[in-house]
């Protein structure tokens, strides 16, 4: 593999001085809500709800996923804002490796609980038999497929030569030219595997909801476990369409910039210039994740308000307690 020299001229690049605000922004903004919101629902998840409770077990790994890209953003926010990274080469492809981790196993949960909610609406005695064991089993084959399947994203960024002393990171790494094979492969991979499928099968789950909620209205059996499943799963979808349809419109044209199988330089500037906002609004799931949980999960949210009192309350009559020994 060689590195890509862009063919246009430096006066017309995107400003690394802007992207990097950009970045540093953003990410300011993600880290505070993202953290408490997914360290919140992480608790309440593993804690207070049952494990058979409809796709508990999968909320509970989209959780995980989120946090672990929300604790990697500080170091990011430190290199964007000092343009150095003195964390050496194996930490800065760790963090790099997390965003990519985080976006595919973010849809791939999403549509693990749109099937789940779809199959145990549309075969209720499936719910009925269903162990958590076996979304166990589903999470760990997702962990491995997902984490496997973002190894190129590292293998494009590695360089051969570069040592742990390096100052340079994330986007500032240099793209690897590929041959034709592997860049289709790539981009057949992350489009259609890691944006169009899942974007069809989560269309699937919906049209089957809204199709059975049609007909138990004709028949009058319409229930709440009907209308809450098409809830989630249009938020499911909402959430995936803004976060991740984005980036993988744009991903296609940038792997071909950097490929040099697009060379106007109007254009290359363009897609290169959508490329860090598409990352950052991919970033967004991060924060809008943990709202799936509380507005559509009821026990989520009566355990949340249950406890979070109860916890309120403790720390109030604790801080009560010592004002009065003070005094």
């Amino acid at each position: 593999m060689t590195s890509v020299n862009t063919s246009c001229p430096t006066n017309v690049t995107v400003g690394r001085s802007n992207i990097n605000q950009l970045y540093t922004y953003v990410y300011l903004i993600i880290f505070i809500p993202g953290l408490l919101c997914n360290t919140l629902a992480l608790w309440v998840l593993c804690r207070f709800i049952s494990k058979k409770t409809k796709a508990i077990i999968f909320m509970i790994n989209l959780t995980i996923a989120d946090l672990a890209h929300v604790l990697s953003l500080p170091l990011r926010i430190h290199y964007y804002i000092k343009e150095d990274w003195p964390f050496g080469s194996g930490l800065c492809m760790l963090c790099f490796y997390l965003k990519y981790l985080n976006m595919y196993a973010s849809i791939a949960f999403l549509v693990c609980i749109s099937i789940q909610r779809c199959a145990f609406l549309l075969q209720p005695f499936c719910a009925r038999n269903w162990k958590s064991r076996y979304d166990i089993c589903i999470s760990a084959a997702v962990w491995l497929v997902v984490g496997l399947c973002c190894s190129p994203f590292i293998l494009m960024r590695s360089k051969s030569n570069s040592g742990s002393n390096s100052t340079t990171c994330f986007k500032d790494l240099p793209m690897h030219k590929l041959n034709l094979g592997s860049a289709i492969s790539m981009m057949v991979g992350a489009e259609l595997l890691g944006f169009l499928g899942p974007l069809i099968i989560i269309g699937v789950c919906t049209y089957l909801i809204v199709k059975s909620l049609r007909r138990r209205n004709q028949k009058q059996q319409s229930t709440g476990s009907t209308r809450k499943a098409l809830r989630m799963v249009r938020v499911c979808t909402g959430v995936f369409l803004f976060c991740f349809t984005p980036y993988h419109i744009n991903f296609l044209l940038y792997l071909m910039v950097t490929q040099s199988i697009i060379t106007n330089c109007a254009a290359s500037q363009a897609i290169r210039f959508f490329h860090p906002i598409s990352l950052c609004i991919a970033s967004l799931n991060c924060c809008l994740n943990p709202l799936i949980y509380y507005f559509l999960t009821t026990e989520f949210k009566q355990q949340l308000s249950q406890h979070g009192s109860s916890v309120l309350r403790g720390r109030l009559m604790s801080t009560e307690s010592t004002s009065s020994f003070r005094d």
